[in-house]
């Protein structure tokens, strides 16, 4: 029989798969009696598929070796979208190795006896923020095969008992600041101590809890069973506003609305997601815009002179949107990435790139801004675009103004990269791909005034540029794929438990007894005119939004035909 190139191919590839040598099999066949015969299992030959070939000659064979090819990562897939927004393939040799260093901080800052991570390298202190950005990464290296299933559940399940188990501020929820060694509430000092509560960073974790139980049903039931513990009552108002909460310094605790645009609407979708009902904090009210080379960027309309909290507009809170949900709304289930049902947060996301772009073609500054960690005081900076009416605002926590601590952040650059496949942001890439330490993750940025790298790594830098990965491979990370039912909905029902800790109950709809009679329609918060971008979608529950660009769309916006209904409904008379 002949051999032609590709069979020789497949030879060696069974020769490898068998562990056997080329030098091995001459010898062998040296020992053997003519005719020599080698028979190979499982062999393709010109397109063909055979359970064996045997080969005969009567004069030793050669063979020789290619190299090891690596097996195709082929987790996850039946979640994967078939298209999405930026951009769309499996990982490349460089962008898998980035992926195993993003997952080592994860790796060397582990704490064996909570299964809790640190948020800041060596300092053993963590919030549930961090925490959610430690299941983004566990959630990624598993599907992007950097972790084994075994690793995946043994710390997926260590995580869930200590998240399940966590003392709760005041007996309600839990606290900002966890000592990551022995999960003991402390404050941002890593001493003993209730601070209070953050709905933004419980808004994240329940984003990834159910990203967790949607993906991996067999952990549902230890998922659902860390929230049941919480009382919600003061955490969302009747109006569906967010509060946090802190410890004054008379011991008593004080209740205030968090989150401003671009965090808050994120936030309450974690909310959203296991059915409460925050519609007013996922409303961009109150709004203002302002200008910066020609594009027109949102921000938050509360004046901090009177509110007391300022209006840093970043890129964190847009890409985890697009990264995770495809900035789709809480009540979405198709899975389709190139649709964004939640189509304002869409084009301000486009809007919070471009003026970065736009920033970078004016000035040579390569531009990607978010909050993040710095070395020595202030320790951290939010590294705006735009905050307490200036441009490119870098302020530390006390509001002084920080200029020389301005960055590129890694996070948002990887961030941008994948939901926006563009020159610029190959420009970001490269800037950071390489900005990383073995067995310790990436640094959080790069200094824009060139003093070099921030030298520190974080839980959440490193979360995100994995989620980043992930997005690129499969789309929006959360996909709605699992239908059974969740204790979440069905725990405790007919008693007074839901109720007295303000949990939703999905297992009871009320009805209108006039139905829809004389509906009225609202008008969107962000009308179609403002959709600059992307192309409005008229005829979802909001105004969505697809074909996303950094270039005006220029097209009239598509107008609602009005018919006649088939019926009318009689109008009620005056009594």
């Amino acid at each position: 029989m002949k051999m032609n190139r590709a069979f020789n191919l497949m030879l060696a590839t069974a020769w490898v798969s068998l562990g056997i040598s080329a030098a091995g099999a001459g010898m062998a066949q040296d020992a053997e009696e003519a005719p020599l015969a080698l028979t190979i299992d499982g062999v393709t030959l010109n397109g063909q598929d055979y359970r064996s070939v045997t080969i005969t000659a009567d004069t030793p064979l050669t063979i020789t070796a290619s190299e090891p090819v690596t097996s195709e990562c082929t987790r996850g897939l039946q979640n994967q979208s078939t298209s999405h927004f930026g951009r769309n393939g499996t990982l490349t040799t460089r962008e898998f190795a980035m992926a195993q260093t993003a997952w080592s901080y994860f790796e060397t800052f582990y704490q064996p006896d909570t299964g809790l991570v640190n948020a800041v390298g060596n300092f053993p202190s963590t919030t549930l923020w961090d925490t959610a950005s430690y299941i983004s990464a566990l959630t990624a290296a598993y599907e992007l095969c950097v972790i084994e299933k075994r690793e995946f559940d043994t710390r997926a399940t260590q995580l869930l008992n200590t998240l399940r188990n966590l003392p709760l501020y005041r007996g309600e929820a839990p606290n900002k600041v966890y000592n990551s060694a022995t999960g003991a509430m402390v404050d941002y000092t890593n001493e003993a101590g209730e601070i209070g509560m953050s709905a933004n960073d419980i808004g994240r974790l329940l984003v990834w809890l159910q990203i967790l139980k949607e993906r991996h049903p067999h952990l549902a039931n230890s998922v659902d069973n860390v929230p049941m513990r919480w009382n919600f009552c003061n955490l969302i108002n009747e109006d569906g506003r967010m509060f946090g909460s802190f410890t004054q310094g008379n011991g008593e605790t004080r209740y205030v609305q968090e989150g401003r645009l671009g965090y808050e609407e994120y936030a309450a979708k974690g909310f959203a997601l296991w059915g409460f009902d925050v519609d007013r904090a996922m409303s961009p009210e109150p709004l203002a815009y302002t200008t910066i080379y020609d594009v027109r960027v949102p921000h938050d309309g509360r004046d901090p002179r009177v509110f007391k909290s300022q209006n840093y507009v970043l890129t964190e809170g847009y890409i985890l949107d697009g990264l995770e949900m495809g900035w789709d709304l809480p009540t979405d289930s198709t899975n389709d990435g190139m649709v964004a049902s939640n189509g304002w947060r869409a084009e301000f996301a486009n809007r919070i790139y471009l003026v970065q772009q736009r920033r970078f073609e004016q000035t040579g500054i390569i531009t990607a801004r978010s909050e993040h960690q710095v070395e020595g005081s202030p320790y951290f900076v939010y590294d705006s675009i735009f905050a307490d009416g200036y441009r490119w605002n870098t302020l530390d926590p006390t509001g002084e103004y920080q200029p020389d601590r301005a960055a590129i952040a890694a996070k948002a650059a990887i961030g941008l990269w994948a939901l926006w496949d563009t020159d610029y942001t190959d420009l970001l890439f490269e800037t950071v791909a390489d900005l990383s330490q073995p067995d310790r993750g990436f640094y959080e940025g790069l200094y824009e005034n060139g003093n070099g790298f921030i030298p520190l790594q974080t839980a959440n830098n490193n979360g995100v540029i994995l989620a980043a990965l992930l997005y690129k491979v499969q789309g929006p990370i959360l996909q709605r794929v699992n239908q059974n039912t969740q204790v979440w909905d069905t725990a405790f029902i007919g008693t007074d438990i839901r109720d007295n800790k303000c949990h939703p109950n999905r297992m009871v709809e009320e009805i209108p007894c006039c139905a829809c009679a004389n509906r009225n329609t609202v008008p969107p918060v962000i009308p179609i005119e403002e959709f600059l971008y992307c192309r409005p979608v008229i005829g979802g529950e909001e105004v969505g939004a697809t074909d996303c660009s950094t270039v005006e769309h220029n097209l009239a916006p598509p107008q609602v035909r009005q018919v006649l209904p088939s019926s009318c409904p009689i109008p009620s008379l005056n009594p």
